[in-house]
Parts: C-alpha cells; structure tokens; sequence
C-alpha cells in the first residue's frame, strides 16, 4: 500500500517466507509461516517504520524483501524490476543496491578485521577503483558516521557498542547504497546513544537520498524517524499509515494495545491514562488462526471474525487497515 504520488523503490506483491520444520526423520510435517502473504510498497526517499511483537515476522520480511532470504512465494520489485528469482550474478547488483544494518554491533563485526579491513571488504567487491582512491573513500565515510581516520587500524573489541554500531553502519554504506534495511539497529544501544544514531541515520538520508526500512521495537522512536508505518502481527501487515496519523488515530485494535503500552514520563498522565492490555500468547505462526490472525486475543472480536480473513483495506486517505469490526 502506498502513496499513489509516490514512486516505489521496493515493493512486495504476496510476499511469503515459509521455513519448513522437520520431524525426526527428516520429514517436513508443518512451516513456520513467518511472513504470509504480504503486500506492501516503499517509496524512494521515505523511512517505512515495522512494528509488532517478537516473533510477528518484521525481521524476516526485511531479510526476505533485500533477498538474504529465499522467498517461499509472491513477488519482489525493486525499482521496477522483479527480482524474486534472481540468482548469483545477476543479483550482485541489486546486492549492491539495498544493504542491512544489523541488530547487534558485537558479532556483526568480524575480529580478526580492524576498521579499515571490514569496510574496505566490500567496497573491493564491488568496486574496480585502484586501492588508493578506495583509500580515501574509506576516510571520507567513516568521518560521516562520526568515526576518526585514527580509528582506521583498531579492532572491534577497542570500540563501545555505539561505536560498533556507527562502524556497522559505515560499512553499510562502503557501496553506496540507494536502500538500508535497519534491523532494530538501536535495540542494543544506551538510550542516550540511540537518539545520536537516530538522528545521524536521517541526516545520512538527507544527505545521501537513502530509503530506509526500520524495523524497531521502540514505538516512540520509530515515530520520531518514519514517514509511514506498517504494524505487523503473525506474518501478516495488520495496519499501514503515515506516522502522525497511525499514533493519533490508530485503526486496528491490535495497533490500539501496541500505542497504550508505550510508556509515558508525566506521572499524571500515566496514572488517567488506560492501558489496553492484549490477553493471551501469540499464537504459533506454524498453528495461525483462522479467519482474522488476532481473533483469538481482540476484545472486539465477532463470529465472523473467526470465519474470514478482512482484507488489508484503505479506510481513510493512504490509512489501511484489516479488520471486520473497524
């Protein structure tokens, strides 16, 4: 679902990403259904936020969407070109184009590499520029993350976790990259430190034209640096909006529970404040629930809400939702 002034960078058309589990014997009995038949659009220029529980499939559907993950099904576009069953060569260049940024700063780094090693590795990769000119390309990126040429010869372990991270990120960008992929890429990080790697990433977009998938758990960060926000549950996108309108005018009950747990500093209005508390497990993505997935655990739920999967649908202008009783 998108903007329909906007131009696409990515897109996914029934994206499914299924992982089989075997028994004993080696036998596949039943799939973890960890993304389910998606479909979604992100636009050139715009940081797409990706909320919803652990377990819900945001991680998957990022990995799956820049291929690091065979999809079990569906389509990928990406500017306008399918790339779902590209292979080996002719994949490389689309590699080169979308890039991830990962969660953990201490063993996404190799250490056995210094700085310079792990971010020259890619760049050679890709690049047939003679060693100098490489040289000081590597300089000029690190400067960009906040790093200092010194730190070209130190290894991982000489680095705090946000360093980590800002190195991370620097060899993200060794290739020039028209797409990141965020993998909470902040969860790991002091609060403190979060917020300076929040706002180096949206002036890296200024400055670079980058589009971005931020795929976090913090509610309150995710609408401080999205455009639009897509809410995730059980393999499926449950709620799509832009961010200002998702947190004031949140469709989806389960969207409603998500946005009520975020925590709030005023002590007053954390006391007035009700709190909608989501019943029961997540359900097992390889046992989903017929008709609507949240059925089971929303307080609203119909008959027919168990009967009938609801359509991820536009209630409101560029506002989508998939619910029966909303």
């Amino acid at each position: 679902m998108a903007d329909k002034k906007g131009q696409a960078l990515l897109e996914a058309r029934e994206l499914e990403k299924h992982f089989p589990v075997k028994d004993f014997f080696g036998r596949k009995r039943q799939a973890v259904k960890a993304v389910d038949g998606i479909t979604l659009q992100i636009q050139k220029g715009e940081t797409f936020g990706l909320v919803g529980e652990s377990g819900c499939g945001k991680s998957t559907l990022g990995r799956t969407l820049i291929r690091m993950y065979e999809p079990t099904g569906g389509q990928i576009m990406f500017d306008g070109q399918d790339i779902t069953n590209l292979q080996g060569t002719d994949l490389l260049p689309y590699h080169k184009r979308m890039q991830i940024i990962f969660q953990d700063p201490y063993s996404a780094l190799d250490p056995h590499h210094n700085v310079e090693e792990i971010i020259r590795e890619p760049m050679a990769l890709y690049s047939k520029e003679p060693r100098s000119a490489i040289d000081g390309q590597i300089v000029e990126i690190l400067k960009k993350v906040g790093m200092k040429e010194d730190d070209l010869y130190k290894y991982a372990y000489e680095f705090s976790g946000g360093q980590r991270q800002r190195i991370g990120i620097a060899r993200a960008l060794a290739v020039k990259p028209e797409f990141l992929l965020c993998d909470e890429p902040i969860s790991a990080l002091d609060v403190s430190i979060q917020a300076q790697v929040v706002n180096m990433l949206e002036d890296l977009q200024q400055e670079l034209g980058l589009t971005y998938l931020f795929v976090a758990h913090d509610l309150s960060m995710v609408r401080h640096i999205s455009t639009r926000i897509g809410v995730m549950y059980l393999g499926k996108i449950v709620e799509i909006a832009e961010s200002d309108e998702l947190y004031e005018n949140p469709l989806h009950p389960y969207t409603e529970a998500l946005l009520s747990a975020i925590p709030v500093a005023d002590p007053i209005r954390a006391r007035n404040s009700k709190r909608k508390i989501i019943k029961g497990d997540l359900p097992s993505p390889m046992d989903v629930p017929k008709g609507c997935r949240f059925h089971t655990r929303c307080p609203y739920a119909k008959p027919e809400c168990g009967m009938e999967e609801p359509p991820l649908l536009e209630r409101a202008s560029g506002h989508y939702t998939a619910c029966h009783v909303r």
